[in-house]
């Protein structure tokens, strides 16, 4: 007789063959304690410092850094809340007020990186290409960074090819040639001797006068003259004059009073007229004559577009560089003794660099080279790769002899800016 086969109905009706199965007893799980980081220390590592027979703590120590600062359960401390922490440099940012030693969260700077402190430009800070605009300090007057060069009033110097001692040796044979014809004319009573010195003497003092008055103008004549380059032909290392259109390199300019923008150099010059006893302008200022008293002007790297060739060259004219500008300043602001009228924004100007306006006769110069502009720029050329650039010479520029003007050897020293154009003409749109 056969043996009948059991079976058992499912929780969904369906029947099977078989004995239903017993479940087991689910034996109780212990929690996995968190293991911090070690720090590649074996007696740290659990199971592998058993592995070497290292004595192995059976509790470590938890680092002070990674302790948090309250209690934590058994599954906090395995999750990402327990290594980052708020000293720790990972993990999610904390809020304001819980301790955080960043500091309070900024908005974005423009250039797209997160800084402390807060957003806008310090009144103090001289930044160079990081800072494209200029800082204003409180005075209202605008400050450039190390990338703009700031000239003096009397940085274009200009001199003859004489060396001094030549010079000296000259005025004492002249002094001596004086006295020498003083003498024979009074002891033999002769004055052709003192004629004949004369005609010697006068011609040289008339030259040497004449040098001094026509210096300036017989270099900007010759600087007009000189033959433009084509700066693609030119080669690393020549002296060349490039003629062509002005663009701003990374840092435009502005000027002080007209506040005229997107220039590559600037210049505002406030100058005071000292009569017999009046007030000097500077150390140099001499009686009825005009002086001086505060310069500003500015010059920073820029590009030029040459004429000839269409080529772009970078002119280095930043960061400290020896720069002769020759540009035309044009008369904003003229006080007289009989027109007293001072504008407010004159009278705003010298208040933001704490200047008198008492009873002074005055005048305000402006100049400045517009982006767009037609300038005349000479220095030697640097090939870097595919960049060419304008740099100032090492060694100064000499007009040489004139001779059908009656001019001796002048020289500039750095690069020269030439620029004719009215600063009321128009400009080609860049």
């Amino acid at each position: 007789m056969g043996s009948r086969i059991p079976s058992h109905q499912l929780s969904n009706g369906l029947y099977v063959s078989g004995r239903p199965e017993q479940l087991k007893e689910r034996q109780p799980t212990t929690g996995s304690r968190a293991i911090p980081y070690t720090g590649g220390d074996v007696k740290k590592s659990g199971e592998l410092g058993k592995m070497f027979d290292i004595q192995v703590s059976d509790h470590p120590q938890v680092p002070s850094l990674l302790k948090p600062h309250r209690a934590s359960s058994s599954s906090q401390l395995t999750s990402g809340s327990f290594r980052s922490g708020p000293n720790s440099g990972s993990g999610p940012i904390p809020k304001r007020g819980s301790g955080s030693g960043s500091g309070p969260m900024v908005a974005l700077q423009p250039t797209g990186l997160i800084t402390s402190g807060q957003l806008g430009l310090s009144a103090g800070r001289r930044s160079g290409q990081l800072d494209p605009s200029a800082s204003v300090i409180s005075t209202g007057k605008t400050v450039y960074g190390s990338s703009v060069t700031t000239l003096g009033y009397d940085d274009v110097r200009l001199g003859f090819r004489v060396s001094r001692k030549l010079m000296w040796v000259l005025l004492v044979m002249v002094v001596m040639g004086l006295m020498v014809g003083a003498f024979l004319t009074v002891a033999l009573k002769k004055p052709v001797i003192m004629a004949a010195v004369a005609a010697v003497l006068v011609p040289a003092m008339i030259i040497i006068l004449w040098n001094c008055a026509w210096k300036k103008r017989g270099l900007l004549a010759y600087l007009r003259k000189y033959p433009n380059a084509e700066l693609r032909g030119a080669i690393d290392g020549e002296f060349v004059k490039v003629t062509g259109i002005v663009t701003c390199g990374s840092i435009p300019l502005e000027s002080s009073f007209q506040k005229v923008s997107r220039c590559v150099y600037v210049s505002t010059e406030l100058y005071e007229y000292k009569g017999w006893g009046g007030t000097s302008a500077n150390a140099k200022h001499r009686c009825f004559s005009w002086g001086c008293s505060n310069s500003e002007k500015y010059v920073g790297d820029f590009y030029i577009s040459d004429f000839q060739s269409g080529l772009r060259a970078l002119v280095k004219a930043g960061y400290g560089a020896k720069v002769a500008p020759f540009v035309k300043e044009t008369t904003v602001v003229d006080i007289t003794k009989q027109n007293r009228e001072l504008s407010p924004n004159f009278l705003s100007w010298l208040a933001d660099r704490s200047l008198s306006s008492d009873d002074r006769v005055m005048r305000l110069k402006e100049g400045y080279i517009k982006e767009g502009s037609t300038v005349s720029v000479m220095g030697v050329v640097r090939r870097h790769d595919n960049v060419v650039m304008i740099v100032p010479p090492t060694e100064p520029m000499s007009t040489g002899c004139q001779w059908a003007c009656g001019l001796l050897p002048t020289y500039v020293e750095g690069l020269v800016l030439t620029c004719d154009e009215s600063q009321n003409a128009d400009v080609i749109p860049v």
